[in-house]
């Protein structure tokens, strides 16, 4: 059997951040196989569009009225949240408070985040995950919906906020790292 986690970058004795590279990928293809790839080719597309910024890059926005990368980063950790809570078969409610995170807690914590409910989605059976909803929490009512909503809502979201990110560090001086291949989740030597 092939290893499914991501490869870990030890960049600090103290702080390991996934994502560096893709792992091998799992040896059967089930639905939550599946989701667990696609929230790994999105922490691996994130740690790289990430990785590096400057002030310069963070504070950067296309026009008058649109978000910065900072505030992209934020709307994408509020992302990666939801995300771990559906993984977690939690209540979701509304996006708590992270405008006092810094860009290095935030990059972590989503990457974090991203990891862990890779690694609880594919740790899942089939049965259990063919059971899974979101659960939605608004004041006092609580709902669920499809967790087709996941795919197509949250998660396809994080990835085009990701893409954002990543032209916008292209537009202020500061493109993404050419070995980066997302096609194989590897970096190029």
């Amino acid at each position: 059997m092939m290893n499914n986690r991501p490869t870990q970058n030890h960049g600090s004795k103290t702080e390991s951040i996934p994502y560096e590279q893709i792992g091998d990928f799992p040896s059967s293809i089930t639905p939550s196989n599946l989701l667990k790839r696609f929230l790994d080719g999105l922490g691996y597309r994130y740690h790289w569009a990430t990785k590096s910024l400057s002030e310069t890059d963070l504070a950067f926005r296309i026009c008058e009225g649109a978000r910065s990368s900072f505030e992209t980063i934020v709307h994408i950790y509020d992302i990666s949240g939801f995300v771990l809570g559906v993984a977690q078969q939690a209540y979701n409610g509304p996006v708590a408070e992270s405008g006092h995170l810094t860009f290095q807690e935030l990059r972590t914590q989503t990457l974090d985040r991203l990891s862990a409910a890779s690694e609880l989605f594919g740790k899942m059976t089939e049965d259990e995950f063919l059971q899974l909803s979101i659960k939605v929490q608004q004041g006092e009512h609580q709902f669920q919906m499809p967790l087709w909503n996941l795919l197509n809502g949250p998660i396809s979201d994080a990835i085009y906020h990701v893409g954002q990110v990543v032209a916008y560090r292209r537009a202020s001086g500061n493109p993404i790292d050419p070995r980066v291949d997302i096609f194989t989740g590897q970096n190029q030597s």
